[in-house]
């Protein structure tokens, strides 16, 4: 099993989370709430309203998230998902445990794959930064589902 962190539309109460629930798509189990140690920017850009980490450490926020256990299949699956390599790229980061679920509670730090980008427009670095991302929060920014699309 390896750990992701998860930090946009894959958490829970947010509109890709249906997918971490899709056993079709492999296991993906929630550990729990955890936050970068570093800070990086948490943009929202696009047409679709899409949520990018962008792989500058030191900028930003220590950006909230939520930590899974999840098996090969799943990872596969995310890393289509995520359009990885092109996309984003799943690196590994340290993550500050929050909130740990179930027995033998992490605390501390972990190391967990993130999808984050370092390709990306310039003019990104330039949109509002957060630290915790919701789809309908008051930015007004709603992501637009690919079936939508």
């Amino acid at each position: 099993m390896a750990r992701v962190f998860v930090y946009g539309t894959l958490k829970k109460g947010q509109p890709n989370y249906k997918h971490m629930i899709n056993t079709a798509k492999g296991l993906a189990k929630f550990q729990g709430r955890g936050r970068t140690v570093e800070k990086y920017p948490l943009v929202i850009a696009g047409k679709y309203n899409i949520p990018y980490m962008l792989n500058i450490p030191g900028t930003g926020h220590h950006v909230a998230g939520e930590i899974y256990s999840v098996d090969d299949q799943m990872l596969q699956f995310l890393d289509e998902f995520e359009g990885c390599p092109d996309m984003y790229q799943r690196t590994l980061m340290r993550i500050e445990v929050v909130e740990w679920e179930g027995k033998g509670g992490a605390e501390g730090v972990l190391e967990c794959f993130v999808y984050s980008t370092a390709t990306y427009p310039p003019e990104w670095v330039g949109l509002p930064y957060y630290d915790s991302y919701d789809s309908s929060g008051k930015h007004g920014l709603s992501y637009v589902l690919r079936e939508s699309r």
